[in-house]
């Protein structure tokens, strides 16, 4: 009997895919184990693993095309089977509409005719402008171009007391109106590309946009002495076979500073408070088609060595969209850092499940005051969003207090 192949669940939060390429082609023998096609979910390009023998006779959606999981995408079964019963009780879904293009306008389309300028001109309908022989007369004498006068007869009809009551704005009444300046031609087209929005945008869109309209985000900000942090890390990079970064230390105090406040490593599940034990922290990497967050689980119980190896690796297979759902899945707290972009401070949207979400700028160069006295110091800030659901002011700022001091003082995170 043919079996239906449907779109699998491939990570939790996916609500369809779409088919990269089909690996096998229809009339194919095929067995368990063999790749039937790529699929882009909406955290990363997966393979979608065949587990029944026979012959592919049906695909149900073309390359490029998308649809919701658990709908019909393949058929196998014994070649020459009738399958139009499976194709009946469960039609595909329609595939997603082909990229389109707008048109462009011609480069050498004339521009449009312009409107008239609105400076008290009369409207015209017509070739002929509204004015009485008499105010043509008087606005020659004076001088004045008659354009210009607004009429107050009739339909707008210029007539004698209006060319009388008229003031030129830019010369006296003795004087010809100054003549219009003339404009270069633009010769321009307009032009747009739209392009559909892959998996991982909607996924972006819809996580981000229910958590920035469910939770009560609220923002507590501090600066950091990074001084210490940064000599640290030179002197560690000296012994080091793998080159420390920054964020390493950043993501090895937050795991720390998790620790101490427990609170912080939290989740909202509306009728409970999941208080995390173990703490798996997100590290935000910027890819092609969004952004995407890898996980560095037990992330207190790692060195700062292996972290950074542990980071790099993540950060490569989700640029290459080869990240497994186990590792984009299960964190408790997120770090999105902007300050190798060079941003001062920025505010984040909480990655849910998580309560808190670290959005880290760059450390510069500030004056600060230091014992009585004015100094030069590398300067970071950091900015905690919160549920406030979950997390009070009070319970934040010591999770940022506990930050302050690890990096002010790197010698903490290693006793």
């Amino acid at each position: 009997m043919a079996e239906v192949i449907r779109m699998p669940k491939m990570s939790d939060t996916m609500t369809e895919g779409v088919i990269v390429s089909w690996l096998k082609n229809v009339g194919d023998a095929i067995k368990p184990g063999e790749i039937l096609a790529e699929v882009e979910t909406d955290k990363a390009t997966m393979e979608l693993e065949n587990f029944v023998k026979g012959t592919l006779l049906h695909i149900g959606i073309p390359a490029g095309g998308s649809v919701p999981v658990d709908a019909l995408i393949a058929i196998v079964g014994n070649a020459g089977e009738d399958i139009s019963a499976l194709l009946a009780a469960s039609p595909a879904a329609a595939p997603a509409a082909a990229t389109e293009t707008a048109p462009v306008a011609p480069a050498n389309t004339a521009p449009a005719a312009p409107t008239v300028a609105e400076q008290g001109a009369q409207t015209v309908t017509d070739s002929r402008l509204k004015a009485s022989p008499l105010a043509k007369s008087l606005a020659k004498e004076k001088g004045i171009d008659i354009s210009l006068v607004p009429g107050s007869g009739d339909n707008g009809r210029i007539v004698k007391r209006d060319v009388e009551n008229f003031t030129p704005a830019t010369s006296t009444s003795s004087a010809k109106a100054a003549a219009p300046i003339a404009l270069p031609q633009i010769v321009a087209s307009e032009s747009f590309t739209e392009v559909p929005v892959s998996q991982m945008r909607k996924a972006i869109a819809r996580r981000l946009g229910e958590s920035k309209h469910t939770a009560p985000h609220f923002y507590l900000t501090m600066s950091i002495v990074m001084d210490n942090a940064i000599a640290a890390r030179k002197q560690m990079n000296e012994f080091s076979e793998v080159k420390i970064s920054v964020n390493d230390l950043i993501v090895k105090a937050v795991a720390l500073s998790l620790r101490k406040n427990p609170h912080v490593n939290s989740s909202w599940l509306g009728d409970k408070i999941r208080y995390n034990q173990h703490i798996h922290v997100g590290v935000a990497v910027a890819i092609e088609d969004g952004l995407i967050v890898p996980v560095v689980k037990f992330a207190d119980n790692k060195s700062l060595s292996h972290i950074s190896v542990e980071v790099k690796q993540l950060a490569e297979k989700a640029k290459n969209k080869k990240l497994q759902p186990n590792e984009f899945e299960g964190n408790t707290f997120t770090i999105s850092n902007l300050g190798m972009f060079g941003i001062d401070e920025f505010t984040a949207i909480i990655n849910p499940p998580d309560a808190c979400i670290l959005a880290v700028g760059a450390a510069k160069e500030t004056v600060i005051a230091q014992n009585g006295e004015m100094k030069i110091a590398q300067v970071m800030k950091v900015t905690l969003s919160c549920d406030h659901r979950v997390v009070d002011g009070a319970t934040g700022s010591a999770f940022l207090q506990t930050l302050k001091d690890l990096l002010e003082n790197p010698v903490k995170m290693l006793v």
